[in-house]
């Protein structure tokens, strides 16, 4: 596949087209200059998600979390060295589902920690229950067939 792909910038959700054999010689946005992967997850809002997850060409795995949830607290830091493991291949990013209720209620979050992995903007594969960081790689390239 030669193809560009599509890649929101998680900076100014400028789209970027990026060519698959240059995605990991870390690509910048064309509009603000800023690193399109941080190798962290990216926290994500009303404004923020059609961009950064329905507009995106390659697989995004979102973490839907609380601030008072324990199990969400512990899995964090476990979610954020899985990004450094996936990025580039695969965006994750983060919805605090106190902050942005309408996300959770879309997308049918009735417990957290629940990641969900979109692909093409639509829903891939979904898992309840806090993991460590290890068993999120597995778990993602178990779904994304690598």
């Amino acid at each position: 596949m030669n193809d560009p792909l599509h890649i929101g910038c998680p900076g100014c959700n400028g789209r970027n087209r990026v060519p698959v054999a240059r995605l990991s010689d870390g690509p910048r946005c064309g509009r603000c200059k800023q690193p399109l992967f941080r190798g962290s997850p990216l926290a994500l809002d009303s404004a923020n998600f059609a961009a950064q997850v329905q507009g995106s060409d390659i697989p995004v795995l979102v973490d839907f979390w609380a601030p008072w949830c324990g199990p969400c607290k512990a899995m964090a830091p476990a979610f954020a060295q899985a990004a450094a493991q996936l990025e580039p291949r695969v965006r994750l990013a983060k919805v605090d589902t106190e902050a942005v209720p309408a996300l959770a209620q879309q997308y049918g979050i009735r417990s957290i920690p629940t990641l969900i992995l979109f692909q093409g903007g639509k829903e891939l594969a979904r898992s309840a229950g806090a993991m460590g960081a290890a068993d999120i790689v597995r778990w993602t390239h178990g779904q994304l067939g690598l």
